[in-house]
């Protein structure tokens, strides 16, 4: 295992209590800089907040004396000795002794047969590392309270030499662990991880249950009842990962594609205004990104405080194209991209990467069509079959490139067929005169040359805009991919991911915008040879597209019932463990 870039030289006591509670937890929020909040967190800050509000000298060691008393909030000391640093919520002082008193929201551990409570270990390692702290700055210290204000209790912890030695020991293992590249391995079953804010992002079970399966022998071909690789059931519950987190995410995106709208702000709050109107008013809590279409300003104020909120913005032309993006800081440790870029030169992995995705977008298209064509063509079903068995035995990226143009063109030819909007005549003179139908001949674009093509080309475009947001969020390089050789303007990791997801999402986005008609040929304009959505049919077509994103579906290896947004996020975070080595190969997505 290399060695990462350098840490901060002081580790927090709140850092050494993650690591003792888990391992993995300390390496996400200390070494990657990730955090995520959830009811105990937010809970948790609330009741600090009070405390925190108000900082409160500490008077110096050597001043102290028998006759004082002290009560201080929020004391930030450092040890030299330890290379430590803890805010101490509350240091008491009775005379020279010396205590401190740290909060925390939950309940004390409970003893019921001996009738007693105590402290949890990593409460005790960060009441001893305060301890610590005073100590190394002259205070006589030889006990720490906890309050645990869920039962209003105060446990008294001695600070003792095996507690001292124990956080020492803690404190060699976590330095130890964060110095180098390789993430912890997930807790087993833990009755931790419901409770962590983080479990959406580490995935334990998944991780775990996808290590397993890698270990399990190959199903033999001759005598498949007779294999012992089994998959979980998705209708017994004993036989899947928990789903520790939510289906979906409460927060949604923000499209502006009105021309000429101004975006500021105040305090956290999005103000969209139209020359002096303001016409939307918009939470910084209520969003997870805003979508700028064409000549759209947005001021350098909430530019930061969407940055700082971790609140991605996408830019597109006024047709969809999708320029770029603007986002914090994100992931902190390079160590991902650092194993994306060398095995991004391996061809073998490459290759098998591919293969995968290829052959599951090419099972999906197979897929939509028998379940929304009017008559499903056997033949192009069956040829479909046998393009996705080819794909995942090819041998070359060329080969799958063939491969994959020729299930397209099946794909597309038999497309019209999923298109059921009967009469497409609209009343609309001018969408007549345009001659505008959703008439499908074929695949074009650059530019889009007629309605059902330009509404493929707006929904690509998107789905890869929220593609790369996820892989700038989990740490990857967009700009990287395995199968997508890099290409000046275009972000080819995002296109590697989307492949399965085009039909499943994008197209069926599509297909739902015009067979139920929130779509209509009179929400197209020409220019030249190109078509291209009115801004009312764009906002017409967000919505069929948010619709489809915020459809549950269900995992075919996990078990459990998720929307699409957050199945996007799972997928890229389990390339990730690829890539990382934590899991042998990507499970990708297909919908049977």
């Amino acid at each position: 295992m290399a060695l990462i870039q350098d840490l901060p030289e002081y580790l927090p006591a709140r850092m050494l209590n993650e690591y003792v509670y888990c391992p993995r937890l300390f390496y996400y929020e200390w070494v990657e800089g990730v955090f995520a909040h959830n009811q105990e967190t937010v809970e948790g800050a609330i009741r600090h907040a009070k405390i925190d509000s108000k900082s409160d000298p500490l008077t110096p060691a050597e001043q102290l004396t028998e006759e004082d008393t002290i009560h201080s909030r929020s004391v930030t000391l450092s040890s030299e000795t330890h290379n430590l640093i803890a805010t101490m919520d509350v240091v008491e002082a009775d005379g020279t002794e010396t205590t401190p008193v740290d909060y925390k929201r939950g309940a004390p551990r409970t003893d019921k047969q001996a009738g007693t409570i105590s402290a949890w270990d990593p409460d005790r390692v960060q009441i001893a590392v305060q301890a610590l702290v005073l100590r190394d700055n002259g205070y006589n210290c030889q006990e720490g309270v906890i309050y645990y204000v869920k039962t209003k209790q105060r446990v008294r912890v001695p600070i003792d030499d095996e507690l001292v030695e124990q956080t020492l020991a803690a404190l060699a293992e976590a330095r130890a662990a964060a110095s180098l590249d390789q993430i912890p391995p997930p807790l087993v079953d833990s009755p931790k991880c419901p409770r962590c804010s983080l479990v959406g992002i580490c995935l334990p079970d998944e991780t775990q249950l996808l290590r397993e399966l890698a270990t399990q022998p190959e199903p033999d071909p001759l005598n498949p009842a007779g294999s012992t690789t089994a998959m979980p059931d998705p209708n017994d519950s004993t036989d899947q990962p928990r789903r520790m987190f939510a289906a979906r995410d409460d927060l949604r995106p923000l499209y502006l594609n009105t021309q000429g709208l101004y975006v500021g702000k105040s305090g956290n709050v999005l103000k969209v205004k139209e020359k002096d109107t303001v016409v939307q008013e918009v939470r910084m809590n209520e969003i997870c990104q805003v979508n700028l279409f064409g000549n759209i300003q947005i001021t350098t104020q909430a530019l930061q405080t969407l940055c700082e909120n971790e609140i991605p913005i996408g830019y597109f032309s006024q047709g969809g194209w999708f320029y770029g993006m603007t986002q914090g800081l994100g992931v902190r440790n390079i160590s991902l991209r650092r194993e994306q870029f060398r095995l991004a030169e391996q061809p073998d992995f490459s290759l098998s990467l591919a293969r995968s995705l290829v052959a599951g977008k090419i099972r999906n298209q197979r897929t939509m069509l028998q379940r929304n064509h009017i008559e499903p063509p056997p033949a192009k079903i069956a040829h479909l079959k046998s393009l996705c068995d080819d794909a995942e035995k090819a041998t070359s990226t060329d080969q799958l490139l063939g491969l994959e143009g020729m299930a397209a063109r099946l794909y597309f030819e038999s497309f019209p067929g999923m298109i059921k909007v009967g009469d497409t005549s609209h009343p609309d003179l001018s969408a007549a005169q345009a001659g505008f139908s959703f008439d499908f001949t074929h695949r074009n674009r650059r530019p889009p040359r007629d309605p059902v093509n330009a509404l493929l080309s707006l929904a690509y475009s998107v789905l890869a805009k929220d593609l790369t947001i996820v892989c700038h969020a989990v740490g990857f390089d967009p700009f990287l991919g395995f199968y997508h050789r890099p290409r000046f303007g275009r972000a080819p990791l995002p296109l590697d991911l989307m492949e399965p997801f085009r039909p499943l999402i994008a197209d069926s986005a599509v297909l739902s915008a015009i067979n139920t008609r929130m779509i209509t040929p009179a929400d197209f304009i020409r220019t030249g040879n190109a078509v291209a959505l009115k801004p009312d049919g764009r906002k017409a077509f967000f919505r069929a597209y948010e619709q489809r994103m915020d459809t549950l579906v269900t995992h075919p290896i996990f078990g459990y019932r998720l929307n699409y947004r957050r199945l996007l996020e799972i997928q890229t975070r389990l390339l990730a463990r690829v890539v990382t080595g934590q899991i042998p190969t990507y499970p990708v997505f297909v919908t049977r």
